[in-house]
């Protein structure tokens, strides 16, 4: 069984962040396993037509490295490009095992250390353990009565078949969600019919989003401007918080407004203005930015399908739908998201005593700073429960979750002790805290049913207050909320 001081799982923005503080603490016996045949992790497995980040590319980058960003939004190909451009940088290929999908990980009392048992590999251990395999990494296909049968070409967004050739053919696409929004403008030109299959409507915004002009690009290679741009970026988009959690009036007058306008702007008519239009209050779900979606609905050869028009099952020549309408199909797309709150780790995880992570999970996914849970000493998450942050850029908080998990790292490696763990005393305190702050927020109260939340009703997906709070607890290291042995 080979031994690494540390090993990380995933090698997505958060296993990459992880390796990268480690290398400058001086640790470098550690290994980062990937299950699939490439590193890079989302920006490098989402290939489907359109797809692009939310978040301006300025901000949505690792802070202390700077890109020369092509336009405000990047897309897929250019954030791949980053991507493969840090990994580069940091020689990250050599500390990678690729087609290593861990099967189980297991805590042996005896030898004070993780065992990872990997698929068709030999064992690993390691002391500690960072989970960066992410929370949208894992897709969903809901059950569909008949979903099997189908006889034509089917797949999800996550695993996009580029050898297939859609001109022409008669598609239907399920979800109306992020990724959805941004294949169905992407594809409508070239299918003789695209059925979209909606069952909530999205609030969805104009996407203020610019090509730089060589100029412009030559004045972001200076680094005190990208830091200023990086930094305008930041706090404008704080400043929504302050809707999500404390002024739903100020969100219905401001946000919800101008995404009504955006509608009665780029849709005029009527019975597809009310399909588009949601009953909750915005950002009660994730809300997409587009100037493209509400044309592309527009169109004569697209058919908007509302949750009365859905799916009554699926057949071997299409779908069946509720209304009683047959649709032939040649293609069928799966935009249905992924097990982002109860499938935050997809493989089991045993701890002290014999705990099964899953078992801990079994009511909500729980864990200190989103980082930490009792019994499990030495694994850190990254991106867990109570992490995202719908507002502003996610590798904000994957950078500040890195000051916690090293600050833990060198409080072990600075002593002669072999493991920390948070008490449960921390992590019910924190977990409390977090739910009720919770309460507060649009996620909670807005009206609707997300993935934010898990099957409980608890908000898992989000973390209810300013990033900037969210770094300052995970820079100040409580040595009390652990056990250090």
């Amino acid at each position: 069984m080979k031994s690494y001081n540390v090993i990380i799982i995933g090698s997505g923005f958060g296993g990459q962040c992880a390796a990268i503080n480690l290398l400058k603490q001086g640790i470098t016996d550690f290994i980062i396993l990937e299950r699939r045949e490439f590193m890079g992790g989302t920006w490098c497995q989402n290939t489907y037509p359109g797809a692009a980040v939310d978040v301006q590319s300025a901000l949505y980058s690792i802070s202390h490295e700077p890109y020369d960003w092509s336009q405000m939004f990047a897309e897929q190909k250019e954030l791949n490009q980053y991507t493969n451009y840090v990994i580069e940088k940091y020689k990250l290929r050599d500390k990678t095992l690729t087609n290593a999908n861990v099967n189980r990980i297991e805590w042996d009392a005896a030898s004070q250390r993780w065992q990872i048992e990997l698929d068709g590999k030999e064992p690993l251990d390691a002391q500690f353990v960072i989970n960066a395999s992410g929370p949208l990494s894992t897709p969903v296909i809901p059950n569909f009565k008949g979903r099997d049968s189908f006889q034509g070409k089917s797949f999800h967004t996550n695993n996009w078949d580029h050898d297939y050739d859609l001109r022409g053919k008669k598609v239907a696409i399920i979800g109306s969600g992020a990724s959805a929004a941004q294949v169905i403008p992407a594809i409508a030109p070239d299918c003789e019919h695209l059925h979209v299959f909606q069952r909530t409507p999205h609030w969805v915004m104009p996407r203020a989003d610019r090509v730089f002009k060589p100029w412009q690009r030559a004045l972001l290679r200076n680094k005190a401007i990208y830091k200023a741009l990086r930094t305008f970026i930041y706090w404008s988009l704080e400043s929504r918080v302050v809707g999500f959690k404390y002024s739903k009036t100020m969100l219905k007058l401001v946000a919800q407004r101008e995404a009504e306008k955006h509608i009665k702007h780029q849709i005029k008519d009527e019975e597809l203005r009310r399909k588009v239009t949601p009953d909750y209050t915005i950002g009660c779900k994730r809300i997409i930015l587009s100037n493209t979606l509400y044309p592309a609905f527009c169109r004569d050869n697209v058919t908007l399908h509302s949750k009365e028009q859905g799916i009554e099952e699926i057949t071997a020549t299409g779908i069946k739908t509720q209304d009683g309408e047959t649709l032939d199909l040649d293609l069928i797309i799966y935009s249905t998201g992924y097990d982002a709150t109860d499938g935050v780790i997809s493989y089991p995880v045993i701890g002290r005593g014999g705990k099964e992570l899953g078992d801990v999970w079994s009511e909500f996914p729980r864990a200190y700073l989103g980082t930490t849970v009792p019994n499990f000493p030495n694994l850190f998450v990254v991106t867990g429960p109570n992490t995202g942050i719908g507002h502003t850029s996610a590798i904000f908080v994957i950078e500040a979750q890195m000051n916690y998990i090293l600050s833990a790292i060198k409080a072990v490696r600075n002593g002669s002790a072999k493991t920390i763990e948070v008490t449960p005393e921390a992590e019910d305190s924190y977990t409390t805290h977090i739910h009720k702050e919770m309460n507060k927020t649009v996620w909670q109260s807005g009206g609707c049913n997300s993935w934010y939340k898990s099957k409980s009703g608890h908000v898992i997906a989000m973390f209810p207050g300013f990033s900037f709070t969210y770094l300052r607890w995970t820079k100040n290291f409580r040595s009390a909320d652990h056990t250090i042995n």
